[in-house]
């Protein structure tokens, strides 16, 4: 199994039959061919399928248009998904609830005619639709009206936004529905995606050996955050992440450089040259946490980081990857890891 074939929410085996002729060629984009998760000429299969993704939904198929068939090419990092859902023909799908994750939808041609949680809305291919969790969607899509997909899982967009921000997230992030595609900001997310693609597209890239996804995901994740307005953007734009203090700046710079090493509180404040207290008021003045919560959230991000790139040729365990970043006792550790990431490390590892 490649590394960028694991979506884990779409179980991919009943797809695996003899595959279909397709109704005629599509501009899927270069990055994601070869890549397909399923081709289906079966209506409740592909509104199946596509519920697994979005969320549970309902198909209404125009066939006055031509005949129906649904594909769906995608690759998947850690907690970004890049997607290229075809229906081949009008269709309208109604979303009662989308899930646990935002996504961003980008016609590549044609129009989608949407009712978002009631407001009526169009995406187009210079005006993109971004969707937040829970949201009743309706999308009633042209004809030769393919789209590009970006899903972000809900947790990944709140620690980077945690990271940015340099505080706890206390609130869920609500995006504005309208997303322009051509402004000047928009060319951070347009870098990102293109970024993104590149590293699919090369062999050889750091992402196709199992290194790197991490900071191309915090660059799309991050670069979403920045672009487009929501009810945490006025708390970015006055860069609240620069005000840190000197202590907790330098403090994380240690801990960085020594994730894997086994260092506590008195070695983080003598490095610093400062008393333990300062350090822990420091910590919690600016960041709302404990010196020891930040640095044992950190590896448990740098853990789940190798067991979401592993594949099954690696060989790794779970054992050895705990070990490696500090984590000896395995029972206390799979508690807090499940507490942070809402499954067990098996999980991440076997998706």
């Amino acid at each position: 199994m490649g590394r960028l074939s694991k979506l884990g929410f779409i179980d991919t085996r009943r797809t695996g039959g003899p595959p279909r002729r397709r109704i005629r060629s599509r501009g899927v984009p270069t990055a994601l061919i070869g890549h397909e998760i399923f081709c289906t000429d079966d209506p409740d299969e592909a509104r199946e399928l596509v519920g697994q993704f979005l969320g549970p939904s309902h198909l209404e198929i125009n066939t006055a248009e031509g005949p129906f068939q649904a594909t769906m090419n995608g690759i998947r990092l850690r907690d970004v998904t890049l997607a290229y859902l075809d229906f081949h023909t009008a269709t309208k799908l109604t979303i009662g609830c989308t899930g646990d994750h935002y996504s961003v939808h980008m016609p590549m041609s044609g129009r989608a005619r949407c009712m978002y949680d009631e407001k009526p809305l169009e995406a187009l291919s210079y005006l993109a639709l971004v969707v937040n969790p829970g949201i009743n969607l309706e999308m009633a899509m042209e004809f030769d009206s393919p789209q590009l997909i970006v899903r972000i899982e809900v947790q990944a967009l709140e620690r980077q936004l945690a990271r940015m921000l340099g505080r706890t997230v206390t609130k869920p992030v609500v995006f504005d529905p309208a997303m322009d595609l051509t402004t000047d900001p928009a060319v951070r997310w347009h870098g990102a995606l293109q970024l993104l693609s590149s590293e699919v597209m090369t062999p050889n890239s750091l992402v196709q050996q199992g290194i790197g996804a991490g900071p191309i995901e915090e660059l799309v994740i991050s670069s979403l955050l920045w672009v487009q307005p929501s009810n945490v953007h006025e708390d970015l734009m006055a860069g609240n992440s620069q005000r840190r203090g000197t202590t907790v700046r330098r403090a994380i710079a240690y801990m960085e450089e020594n994730l894997s090493w086994a260092i506590g509180l008195p070695d983080i404040a003598k490095a610093l040259d400062v008393s333990v207290r300062s350090v822990q008021k420091a910590f919690h003045d600016d960041l709302g946490t404990t010196p020891m919560n930040y640095l044992r959230d950190r590896r448990l991000e740098r853990v789940r980081a190798e067991l979401a790139d592993a594949v099954p040729s690696d060989g790794v365990t779970v054992t050895e990857v705990a070990e490696r970043w500090g984590f000896g006792h395995l029972g206390n550790f799979s508690a807090i890891y499940r507490k942070r990431f809402g499954e067990s490390p098996s999980e991440t590892l076997r998706r």
